[in-house]
């Protein structure tokens, strides 16, 4: 018997959707039907993966978003929701890194990771929370209330790596982030999960994968191979579904085994 995850009828937001897993889990999210907002900084890349969801017969509207600013935020769900309506699901994806040996690393180089993989996520989980409690506390009987909130960690923040300290403790608070909002709003049908993605081949770091120091990274994997954005394919669909309604507070690698190392 054939199985299959429908998301028509509801309204998904991803933030940094302009490129790379961002935009897999936007187009992801439209093919299994839901109506999708594409949140970002770089607008042009946006409207071209609007253009592209819709040629596939999707439904997108793009918003312009910078998670390191509070207003931005604000401003960015509040006209997502007059546009498409209120939003059921949220993918917190977008994330920068710095790498870099500790000793070297500035103030400067701390708040850029910081303010955008941590505090970022935090108000732009904040902000569409509200907006998903307010809705569950005057619904009417029967009406769809709560949502999915799906925070895009990172084996990184599961075991320490080289190079990218300050990236990995920056996922590392999400991840615990995403289990101290399961618990305070899973009353509430919002459910809080994280997905910890491993090495994946994306364009913004393919050429990397080409240099000598990328392909002892890759002969230091358990399998020796990098993932591919689609291999998260079904984890996003099925945390932003109906059907993980007794997935809470999860933190789930996707890394072909590389945490356990």
């Amino acid at each position: 018997m054939a199985y299959s995850i429908d998301l028509s009828g509801r309204i998904a937001m991803v933030t940094g959707a302009s490129s790379g897993l961002g935009a897999q889990f936007a187009q992801t999210l439209a093919r299994a039907g839901a109506a999708v907002v594409l949140a970002g900084r770089r607008s042009e890349r946006l409207k071209d993966l609007r253009a592209r969801i819709e040629g596939e017969g999707g439904d997108a509207h793009v918003v312009a978003l910078d998670v390191t600013q509070r207003h931005s935020i604000q401003a960015a769900v509040a006209h997502a929701e007059t546009e498409m309506g209120s939003i059921d699901i949220l993918v917190n994806n977008a994330g920068v890194s710095a790498p870099q040996r500790l000793l070297d690393v500035g103030e400067a180089d701390f708040d850029f990771v910081m303010d955008t993989n941590l505090r970022g996520a935090f108000f732009m989980a904040q902000e569409v929370a509200r907006r998903m409690i307010a809705r569950a506390q005057g619904a009417a009987p029967g009406s769809f209330t709560g949502g999915r909130i799906v925070n895009i960690a990172s084996v990184a923040g599961l075991r320490a790596l080289a190079q990218i300290g300050t990236y990995g403790m920056s996922k590392a608070a999400l991840i615990h982030m995403t289990r101290a909002m399961a618990l305070e709003w899973g009353r509430f049908g919002i459910n809080v999960n994280a997905l910890c993605p491993g090495y994946i081949d994306t364009e913004m770091n393919h050429r990397h994968w080409q240099t000598e120091a990328g392909r002892q990274l890759i002969a230091g994997l358990p399998r020796r191979r990098l993932g591919q954005a689609q291999d998260l394919d079904a984890l996003i669909v099925l945390l932003a579904s109906d059907q993980s309604h007794f997935v809470n507070g999860a933190v789930i690698s996707a890394d072909d085994g590389m945490a356990l190392g």
